[in-house]
């Protein structure tokens, strides 16, 4: 609704029973005749007012103080008028009072609509969501309160008051004040913008912030054993029986493909017959619920065979299948392990499943197809950016192109 008229005027208005000539300055707001009153809690002299101005009189500088206020709270009114005239919203002189007083009926904040999400999504654990998604998001919302702390030094932030400004300097603060890679800073924007484009599509701004930022990640080439570096992997004694374990779990992901959390998750209701009479993994991803179905290899079976047998069974929760330590412990001792192997790469427990993608499955001719549905992907596009780094593969098939020519 727009307004037929439009004032505002500041005044002096004395209280009841003062004396002298010091009164309160306040200012009127008309909208359409109706008008209301708001202080602007100063006082000044009416000896020094002019009235016609609405100003107050003179130069010396507690004058020219008073003055400069007065037209920082005219700006401030015109920018509560330009805001609801964009969200096209009802424009009345109360109105415009309660939004200058921080009491706009409308007013959301940034933090509490990010957390009223997370907890919705909290509760769809297991529905829809994974754990690792939630985390994500709650990270990100941790990142988001810290930023609006050190940028604002405020509790919260309207949520209107985030912009392409906002935005940007979020952007640099993950990247340098909380040290973030170029992907973990994306990521964790991707989050927020899905909080952002929630409160569009709700109509409670008036445009996206994110319109003109690009959130695009770096192809990451995945770090992965090369076959000689397995096979040197599997035939090393390692005397260390916690170092020995770490070995032995990560060698079972390297010729599985299952994430730390699923083999830490792998219970013996998962090992079944498959159609060909031999023992398969059937589980489902919990990163994206997306189930997986991979034949068990010979190096896999002797992992569980050895540890089915062993006394830690004994302390194991439930059917759980291997004694798998906390994530955090695994990538340390891995560290070692690589040490005591004499490989040079920075093994993290992940490194498993990139060597499952590469050297155990595609480097043997196991179309990317197939790799894709064991390593429980969504689509093939997740798997494809594993085949641009099988080198070797490629000259295994270019061997054989050259044979074929010959003949």
């Amino acid at each position: 609704m727009l307004e037929k008229s439009f004032g505002i005027f500041f005044f002096l208005k004395s209280p009841k029973n003062t004396k002298g000539t010091t009164r309160y300055v306040y200012l009127r707001i008309t909208v359409n005749g109706e008008s209301c009153e708001l202080s602007t809690k100063r006082r000044w002299d009416s000896a020094r007012w002019n009235s016609k101005l609405g100003r107050a009189i003179g130069n010396r500088e507690e004058a020219r103080e008073l003055n400069s206020y007065l037209e920082l709270f005219t700006a401030q009114v015109y920018n509560v008028k330009r805001r609801l005239f964009e969200q096209q919203k009802k424009l009345s002189a109360d109105i415009i009072k309660k939004a200058l007083l921080g009491v706009d009926e409308d007013r959301r904040m940034l933090l509490e609509v990010f957390q009223k999400h997370n907890d919705q999504m909290q509760a769809l654990v297991g529905k829809g969501y994974a754990y690792a998604t939630l985390q994500r998001f709650r990270t990100c919302l941790d990142h988001t309160r810290s930023f609006i702390d050190h940028k604002y030094g405020q509790k919260d932030l309207d949520i209107r008051e985030v912009d392409f400004e906002f935005v940007s300097e979020f952007s640099f603060w993950l990247r340098t004040v909380k040290n973030c890679g170029h992907n973990s800073a994306v990521k964790y924007l991707t989050n927020l913008k899905k909080i952002i484009l929630s409160c569009l599509r709700k109509g409670w701004i008036p445009r996206d912030p994110f319109a003109e930022i690009k959130l695009s990640k770096k192809e990451v080439e995945p770090i992965f054993l090369t076959e000689i570096e397995l096979d040197r992997l599997l035939t090393k004694t390692i005397p260390i029986k916690r170092i020995a374990l770490v070995r032995d779990i990560f060698v079972f992901s390297c010729y599985t493909g299952l994430a730390y959390v699923d083999v830490r998750n792998l219970r013996r209701s998962a090992i079944v017959k498959g159609v060909d009479g031999k023992d398969w993994i059937v589980t489902r991803r919990q990163k994206t619920d997306v189930p997986t179905r991979l034949p068990l290899l010979q190096q896999a079976r002797d992992i569980l065979e050895r540890y089915t047998t062993c006394e830690c069974q004994n302390y194991l929760p439930d059917d759980f299948l291997l004694p798998v330590l906390s994530n955090q412990k695994m990538n340390a001792y891995l560290k070692e392990v690589g040490d005591i192997c004499g490989i040079a790469k920075s093994l993290t427990f992940h490194t498993a499943r990139h060597t499952f993608a590469t050297t155990v499955t595609l480097t043997n001719g196991v179309p990317l197809e197939t790799v894709s549905k064991m390593l429980g992907h969504r689509s093939l596009r997740q798997t494809q950016h594993y085949a641009k780094v099988v080198d070797l593969k490629v000259s295994k098939d270019m061997d054989l192109l050259e044979k074929n020519l010959r003949t």
